[in-house]
């Protein structure tokens, strides 16, 4: 990925997290925010309900203490106390006075707790009244919750109980009013609040019994089954419960239910009824949405001006970053005169800066260098030179020197002496000839002449050409291993000076295993090369021989010259490739060359005179 892109990627994810943080926070702070303003509405109406079931109760408890205190019931109460009285003729009386007195339900139950009349069931006339267990134990008791039988339903009701008392048995007022939708409209709802009252009759639930107050909405089809988990949650754990409640796939029209639990009177205190507040998430979810396309909208220009700074910032700088990479690129290649222009004073400017005094400094190490290397070049061709012509000229001395003593001493003996001298002059000066005729051929090796050449087929000629030495009568066989990549291909050589070299590094394997041994020549590819190797079994080098073995006349043969490796040192390198040597010490020698398969990158290297024409 290039420099201009990663600081677009970086401004565009800066921009994206920081809009995106912001948007989380806010919607967190958001959520906290309504769950709050939620609990607080609920905690406000659960009190508001207790206030009116207490003000209810209250005024309950005021119209039965009307009722009992009422002439029409004390005139009951006395004539009841005359045990020749018979009851049924008051079995109009509640029915009456219920009206009058605007209570919903109203009985008369006598000391021994049966029915005299009730206005909400008249045919209780004479039963037991079941519901208490002990109607002087609730007489002047405030109100409280009752589910009241009626004939053929049930009521969820306030009750209170009032005594009429004249003589010894007492007359039990039993009056109540409805907790209906009339109760629920009471309660001062905010808009987007309603409750509903549920009457708990069963382990199983039903909508019939589910009093709602409030409209609902007429675009949403609200069912009232999806309030049963949460009703039957309260049943179950007898506390309160909060859940989310999803009329639709639209999330605006969920609903957070809190259901609290209504209990009745008496020891065991049953769940008479569950009072169901739902709070509204549309406000919440309308206002999430506008955030989210907020932080889409803030998100998409945010990246949109990320995209023009980063152009903008990739102009002013990547612009001269590249123009250094180019400019690095060319100093590897071998342009060491390359400048950069400087502008501005930042540190892409200093960098600059920096770059142009390097290769300043570079070029000029590269005068010293080149010319500390001819010094020592030609130092070492003169020592070698010197060391090579010094033992033929010390025998041409002695010959002169023996020539002159015979000529003075004895002519009769000088014929013999300076036939003897004569074959002694032409050896040596025949071997200084050779020695002037190798230095004259490692100082003129060839320009390599490219065209495409099988590395593979060069690799088989040179077995094939040293065949008949590896087994040759008189010397221990050695065997000859190809192990030749056939997807080789082609690469830009020339194949004369190639077998050549390939040739002497053969020549040396069969010097190194004069017992015999195992000679193994091996092709493959490599990153856009071509591996060659040429391996012996032999007697292996030390560390200090494989450091300088490609150094010009070095060797550590008898009567070898020191040219052979450097020979193929020369012309590994005029091909653009290297050279090296893995060995240790009786575990054999692996001469490793490395040629490039590219032949623009030869072509390349030739053309910036990167080739050597020899050492020296």
């Amino acid at each position: 990925m290039t420099f201009r892109r990663k600081l677009l990627a970086v401004f565009s994810l800066t921009v994206f997290l920081s809009v995106a943080a912001v948007a989380f926070l806010v919607s967190a702070m958001t959520r906290r925010a309504f769950d709050k303003a939620d609990n607080d509405r609920t905690a406000a109406l659960v009190t508001q309900f207790q206030r009116e079931f207490e003000r209810h109760g209250a005024d309950v408890v005021r119209r039965v203490e009307t009722v009992a205190a009422s002439d029409a019931v004390t005139r009951m109460a006395t004539m009841l106390n005359h045990a020749s009285t018979d009851s049924a003729g008051y079995f109009e009386l509640a029915k009456s006075l219920a009206e009058g007195y605007q209570l919903d339900f109203l009985e008369f139950v006598d000391a021994r707790g049966n029915i005299i009349s009730s206005a909400q069931w008249p045919a209780k006339f004479g039963y037991p009244e079941s519901a208490f267990d002990n109607l002087a134990s609730s007489d002047k008791q405030s109100a409280f919750l009752k589910q009241e039988e009626l004939q053929d339903s049930t009521a969820l009701g306030l009750f209170a109980v009032r005594a009429t008392r004249v003589g010894d048995r007492p007359i039990y007022v039993v009056g109540g009013r409805r907790l209906d939708k009339i109760f629920l409209s009471g309660l001062d709802l905010p808009s987007d609040t309603r409750a509903l009252l549920y009457q708990n009759r069963g382990d199983r639930f039903s909508a019939d019994l589910l009093v709602d107050a409030s409209t609902p909405p007429s675009s949403n089809t609200r069912s009232a089954d999806k309030l049963a988990p949460i009703i039957q949650a309260v049943q179950q754990y007898s506390q309160e419960m909060t859940s989310v409640i999803h009329w639709s796939a639209d999330q605006a029209d969920d609903e957070v239910f809190h259901a609290i639990p209504l209990r009745g009177n008496g020891k065991d205190r049953p769940l008479l009824g569950i009072l169901l507040v739902g709070n509204s998430r549309r406000s919440y979810v309308e206002l999430k949405r506008h955030i989210r396309a907020s932080a889409l909208l803030v998100g998409g220009g945010g990246i949109v001006v990320a995209i023009l700074l980063s152009s903008w910032a990739a102009a002013r700088v990547t612009r001269r970053v590249e123009r250094l990479a180019l400019a690095a690129q060319e100093v590897t290649a071998g342009n060491w005169n390359t400048h950069v222009e400087v502008s501005g004073g930042d540190e892409v400017a200093q960098l600059a800066e920096s770059f142009n005094r390097m290769t300043t400094e570079l070029l000029n190490q590269k005068e010293h260098l080149v010319q500390a290397e001819r010094v020592a070049a030609w130092r070492e061709l003169a020592r070698r030179l010197a060391h090579e012509l010094k033992n033929p000229l010390f025998p041409l001395q002695l010959t002169v020197e023996n020539l002159l003593r015979a000529r003075q001493s004895d002519p009769a003996q000088f014929d013999e002496v300076f036939r003897e001298s004569a074959q002694t002059l032409l050896a040596e000066i025949s071997n200084l000839k050779a020695i002037i005729g190798r230095f004259s051929e490692f100082s003129k090796m060839p320009h390599p002449q490219l065209q495409d050449v099988k590395v593979n087929d060069i690799l088989r000629a040179v077995a094939q050409l040293f065949q008949a030495q590896l087994q040759a009568p008189g010397r221990a066989p050695i065997a000859c291993h190809l192990e030749l990549d056939e997807n080789l291909g082609t690469i830009a050589a020339d194949p004369e000076l190639l077998h050549r070299a390939v040739s002497n590094l053969v020549l040396n394997a069969m010097d190194a295993m004069p017992e015999g041994g195992a000679l193994t020549l091996h092709t493959t590819r490599e990153d856009g090369k071509i591996i060659i190797e040429v391996a012996d079994t032999g007697s292996g080098l030390t560390p200090e021989e494989c450091e300088r073995i490609f150094t010009p006349y070095y060797t550590s043969k008898q009567h070898g010259t020191g040219l052979g490796l450097a020979i193929v040192q020369s012309v590994v390198s005029d091909h653009g490739g290297r050279i090296s040597v893995q060995s240790q010490p009786g575990r054999g020698t692996k001469f490793i060359i490395e040629l490039p398969r590219n032949p623009d990158t030869l072509r390349s290297v030739l053309a910036t005179g990167g080739v050597s024409q020899g050492n020296g």
